[in-house]
C-alpha cells in the first residue's frame, strides 16, 4: 500500500488525508443520525399522557426532555411556552427545530466537498503524470524509461485514488441528506400531532381562554347599550337644572 501512494506523487497526499476525513465524518454521522436517538417512540404520547393526568408538567421536567433528544427539544419548548397561545408556541418550536436541523447537517457538507474535490486531485495527478511521460521522450527517443513508467504509474494511481475516495463520500452524502430530510420530516408530523392532541383534549392555552375572551366583548356590548341611556340621564338632569 505505501508502494502505491509512493508511486502516485505528491498528490496522494491530500487524496489520503481527504480519505482520512470522509471516513471520520462518515463514523461521526451514521453514530449521530441514529433515528432512535432522535426521534424516540411515544415521546409526544408519554408527554400528553403526564399533560392530561396532571394537568401540567413541571419546567425542570420539561428541561430535562429538551436535554435529552432532538425532539424532545422541539416538543418540550412547545409545552414551555404553551401558556402564551398557539403563535408563540409555534413559532418557538419552528426555532428549535431550525437550530436541531443545522446541529444534524453539521460536516454533511464537508462530505459532499470531499465527494467533488477528490476526482479532481486524481485528475490532476492524471495529467501531471501524462507530462511526465512525454518528458521522457524527446525527438522520438525515449531518453528515460523508468521516467516513463513513473510517470503512467502517476496517472493511473492518482485517478484511481481519487475515485475510492470520491465514490463513498458521495453515496455516503447523498444518504445522510435523505436521513435529514426525513428526520425534518418526522419532527414536522409530531409537532403537528402534538398541537392537534392539545386542542383535542383542551390543553392548550387558546382554547382555555376561549370562553374568557368572550366577557370583554360582552361587556363592551353592554357599555355601548347603556350609553344611550346614560346620555338620556345627563340630558334630563341639566332640563330640570335649568327650569
Amino acid at each position: 500500500m505505501w508502494e502505491l501512494v509512493k508511486a502516485g506523487g505528491w498528490l496522494m497526499t491530500p487524496i489520503v488525508l481527504c480519505s482520512i476525513l470522509a471516513l471520520v465524518i462518515i463514523i461521526e454521522r451514521s453514530h449521530t443520525l441514529q433515528f432512535n436517538k432522535i426521534v424516540p417512540s411515544r415521546l409526544r404520547e408519554q408527554l400528553i399522557t403526564r399533560l392530561r393526568e396532571n394537568g401540567d408538567i413541571g419546567r425542570t421536567q420539561l428541561m430535562n426532555v429538551k436535554e435529552k433528544t432532538p425532539l424532545g427539544d422541539i416538543l418540550a419548548t412547545g409545552l414551555l411556552y404553551r401558556q402564551y397561545g398557539l403563535e408563540s408556541m409555534t413559532m418557538h418550536m419552528q426555532n428549535r427545530a431550525s437550530v436541531q436541523i443545522h446541529q444534524l447537517e453539521k460536516n454533511i457538507n464537508m462530505l459532499g466537498t470531499i465527494g467533488a474535490i477528490a476526482p479532481l486531485l486524481g485528475l490532476l495527478g492524471t495529467v501531471l503524470g501524462i507530462i511526465s511521460s512525454f518528458l521522457a521522450i524527446t525527438d522520438g527517443a525515449m531518453q528515460d524509461p523508468t521516467m516513463l513508467a513513473a510517470g503512467v504509474s502517476q496517472a493511473l494511481i492518482t485517478t484511481a485514488a481519487g475515485m475510492i475516495v470520491a465514490i463513498p463520500a458521495l453515496v455516503a452524502y447523498r444518504y445522510f441528506q435523505r436521513r435529514i430530510i426525513d428526520i425534518n420530516a418526522q419532527f414536522e408530523t409530531q409537532a403537528g400531532l402534538m398541537i392537534q392532541e392539545l386542542y383535542d383534549y383542551h390543553l392548550l392555552a387558546d382554547s382555555n381562554l376561549a370562553d374568557m375572551r368572550q366577557f370583554p366583548s360582552a361587556a363592551v356590548e353592554g357599555a355601548a347599550e347603556s350609553a344611550p341611556a346614560m346620555h338620556g340621564l345627563e340630558v334630563n338632569a341639566e332640563a330640570a337644572m335649568s327650569s
